[in-house]
């Protein structure tokens, strides 16, 4: 195994592709360990990480973003941000993270938002008057409600491994979504006065309230699927496809951007994107059925065991763990690598699999903002052109307070847990 554990680190080093990372490091070990006999069980090993029917949600989802992000949504909703809270003073960091709350519910991946924000938000904001590192940073933050806000899916592929509902993870998600967004509003607030950051002119109530019909349709596909999965009138699979459905019908009838001829290369890019995610999946299935074989989910429990017996001093641990493994590893592969790692742990300690969840969820989202590694800041500095060394400066109070909010949720468990005990028992 130590052998395979050097294979890992030096392909992480020379930044291989991480699902090739978990296939390869399998391999590995069944050769140097001379464990022949398993390599017959590889190709079954692989199917059965993504032989589950609630993983058809991830391309259904995909695929629902692409339609909506082809009809124009996206700049409605930045044009509604923008009418109803770009008057207030450091506006259009406001708008910013409201966008981004709308596109939470649409898209569901904080790299994809922080590259789509930022070749819009970053521009924007520094012809107004803010620093563009500022800018940056603001709309990496912001994207951290990507995963957080339902649908996520990060949670989709935590509830496959894990075994719990994919419904109430959805809706344990709301209100953690809506605190960290308060979060981070919060800290607009404190550097809008301490810098004084510019207003934009007030839009007239009729202004606000047009802007407001022209995304009520674009609205209605994130209510529909949080509101199906609350009452349990459909799966989360079952609210992927009608979301699929109403974009289709708002994009081609409402907006009239939907063409028929755009239809290839949206199913194109779905398939491509699912493909990544299943890929590593289906490595990752591999690679932790080859950590079972070597016990290595039962000897770290007896390890932490041993250190200490309390939940919560626990938790304090993994959040620890994790902050750190976010720093070279990005929000997908910490969820594939360590569930398996980590669920044996949760039920020793007779964690909430709801709770912790969302806070491994949120832990490996962080782990985007901060370097070496961060993928966030690299697709911040790249797509809005700013310095990785100014980015970081102005990213840290926004990370911090990410970080406060993780502390928050982790030891108030009822945060979290509030609306599926209510909706779901």
């Amino acid at each position: 195994m130590e052998i395979a554990l050097l294979a890992f680190i030096l392909m992480l080093l020379i930044r291989i592709p991480i699902s090739l990372i978990l296939g390869l490091t399998s391999v590995i070990y069944i050769m140097t360990s001379f464990q022949f006999g398993l390599v017959g069980n590889i190709p079954q090993r692989l199917y059965s990480g993504v032989e589950s029917f609630s993983l058809l949600a991830i391309p259904l989802f995909m695929l629902a973003g692409e339609l909506m992000n082809t009809s124009g949504i996206t700049v409605r909703l930045i044009d509604f941000s923008k009418k109803a809270f770009g008057h207030f003073r450091g506006g259009l960091a406001y708008v910013n993270v409201v966008s981004n709350m709308f596109l939470a519910s649409i898209i569901g991946s904080a790299t994809a938002q922080t590259a789509m924000m930022s070749r819009v938000m970053v521009p924007q904001m520094e012809k107004e008057g803010y620093d563009r590192s500022f800018a940056a940073a603001t709309t990496a933050s912001a994207a951290l409600l990507g995963p957080i806000i339902p649908p996520s899916m990060l949670f989709i592929i935590y509830a496959v491994g894990s075994g719990v509902s994919i419904n109430k993870m959805f809706i344990a998600g709301i209100v953690p979504g809506i605190v960290l967004a308060a979060s981070l509003f919060g800290v607009i607030v404190f550097l809008g006065y301490k810098h004084n950051f510019p207003r934009s002119e007030r839009a007239s109530f009729k202004e606000v309230i047009v802007s407001f019909l022209k995304i009520v349709p674009a609205l209605l596909v994130p209510l529909t699927i949080i509101g199906g999965t609350m009452t349990g009138v459909f799966t989360a699979t079952e609210s992927a496809a009608i979301a699929c459905v109403l974009a289709i019908i708002f994009g081609m009838f409402f907006y009239k951007n939907l063409k028929i001829s755009q239809f290839p290369k949206m199913l194109v890019d779905a398939a491509i994107s699912t493909a990544v995610v299943t890929l590593l999946m289906s490595m990752a299935g591999l690679f932790g059925w080859v950590l079972a074989f070597e016990q290595i989910p039962q000897r770290l429990v007896e390890a932490i065991g041993s250190l200490t017996s309390n939940p919560l001093m626990f938790l304090l641990l993994i959040n620890i763990f994790l902050l750190i493994t976010g720093t070279f590893l990005d929000e997908l592969a910490v969820m594939v690598i360590l569930l398996p790692i980590f669920m044996p742990l949760v039920n020793a300690y007779g964690i909430d699999p709801i709770h912790f969840g969302v806070i491994l969820c949120l832990n490996a989202t962080i782990g985007l903002l901060t370097p070496p590694v961060g993928a966030g800041l690299f697709i911040a500095s790249s797509v809005g052109e700013v310095k990785l060394e100014k980015l970081i400066k102005s990213i840290v109070p926004f990370t911090a307070v990410s970080i406060l909010v993780l502390m928050l949720l982790t030891y108030f468990p009822q945060i979290t847990l509030w609306l599926p005990n209510l909706f779901m028992e």
